[in-house]
């Protein structure tokens, strides 16, 4: 019989998203954040390529960003109420974690893996800063997908892209539980 680690499976079984738009200072610091990301880096990695890294966007960076969002939203004729969610996104945020992918060339490891593992790092990364005791949220939106957003204010090349925005900060007040999959219309039991 395997030897279960109760604590982790109740953790992973209970775990919820804590809205971005409640997360308050204080956040973690820089000491704090390290075990979080070095956690995140241990994700599956098919032939060990790292094909993602982190920028820790804070302070003056979340202003500028936010500016960023609005100025392409309007250059890319988005409706006022899009340009608010994503300059929120900043404007509200006093830390968030940018996970990058990094498609890296590879006979062995097709590009689709590569997606994989950059996701996997962004929920490693939520999954951690949950149970390290912070509120933190996994966000997206239109400017992640953005090219000159990503280009002007991230600085990323030509073969990176935003996998996800995980916003770490103390949780303000306990969200509600959502509904969950029923188990039984998305599993599938193939024995022959």
């Amino acid at each position: 019989m395997p030897d279960p680690n109760s604590a982790a499976l109740e953790f992973m079984l209970s775990r919820r998203s804590r809205p971005a738009k409640t997360l308050m200072p204080p956040v973690p610091t820089h000491e704090e954040l390290r075990p979080i990301l070095t956690a995140a880096a241990r994700t599956p990695d098919h032939g060990k390529l790292e094909p993602w890294r982190f920028i820790v966007i804070e302070g003056a960076a979340m202003a500028r960003l936010a500016d960023l969002a609005e100025a392409r939203g309007a250059a890319l004729g988005k409706s006022s109420e899009d340009i608010a969610k994503a300059r929120n996104q900043f404007d509200q945020g006093h830390l968030a974690v940018a996970v990058i992918e990094v498609q890296k060339p590879s006979e062995k490891i097709p590009p689709v893996e590569q997606t994989y593992s950059a996701g996997a790092v962004c929920l490693a990364l939520l999954n951690t800063a949950l149970a390290s005791g912070w509120g933190a949220n996994w966000l997206s939106g239109w400017v992640s997908h953005d090219r000159r957003f990503c280009e002007d204010g991230l600085h990323l090349a030509a073969n990176e892209s935003i996998a996800g925005l995980i916003h770490i900060g103390t949780e303000r007040s306990a969200p509600p539980e959502r509904p969950r999959p029923d188990l039984d219309s998305i599993t599938e039991w193939c024995d022959a």
